[in-house]
């Protein structure tokens, strides 16, 4: 059988051994390129985009390349953690009382 062009971000994710939630993160960031597919939106990537999308962590981690979401190599541990511009505060549990 012949291997298919296209992928569902299950198969990615299947693929990657991440989650769903992981892949359509990476596709909403434009980092892996996908195309919506029908009235539904289906996601589908091509194996061409999947295997680029891969070798390109490869150089990257070749390159010493460090993601710019992750700076934690160098942030002082005991400053306290910044939210995003514009994002909620986080939600904690609520005392019953």
């Amino acid at each position: 059988m012949p291997t298919p062009r296209f992928l569902t971000l299950d198969d990615v994710a299947e693929i990657l051994n991440v989650s769903w939630a992981q892949v359509y993160a990476l596709v909403r960031r434009r980092e892996l390129i996908a195309i919506q597919i029908g009235g539904r939106g289906q996601w589908r990537v091509e194996t061409d985009e999947l295997e680029r999308f891969i070798q390109q962590k490869y150089a990257e981690a070749r390159a010493g390349a460090v993601p710019p979401a992750d700076d934690s190599a160098t942030a002082d541990p005991d400053a306290p953690a910044e939210a995003p511009a514009g994002s909620a505060p986080p939600r904690g549990r609520r005392s019953r009382g």
